[in-house]
């Protein structure tokens, strides 16, 4: 299991963090996704062997948020 800390811009309420979490959490092979919208930091635990992290970037740029 693979643990990253991506930041992201453009968050800013409990829409964004529905919209984050849901979409990444949907991916196969993340199981844990956290977002923290103070510090406009997103917690992710995926299984490198299912789904990259490129992937999940991608995911969370095409909910409309830039990541760092």
């Amino acid at each position: 299991m693979e643990n990253v800390t991506l930041q992201v811009q453009g968050m800013s309420c409990g829409h964004c963090v529905k919209a984050v979490e849901g979409s990444v959490g949907e991916l196969a092979g993340v199981s844990n996704v956290t977002v923290h919208l103070e510090s406009g930091k997103v917690d992710v635990a995926y299984d490198a062997a299912k789904v990259s992290l490129d992937t999940i970037k991608e995911t969370i740029d095409d909910q409309g948020y830039d990541v760092a």
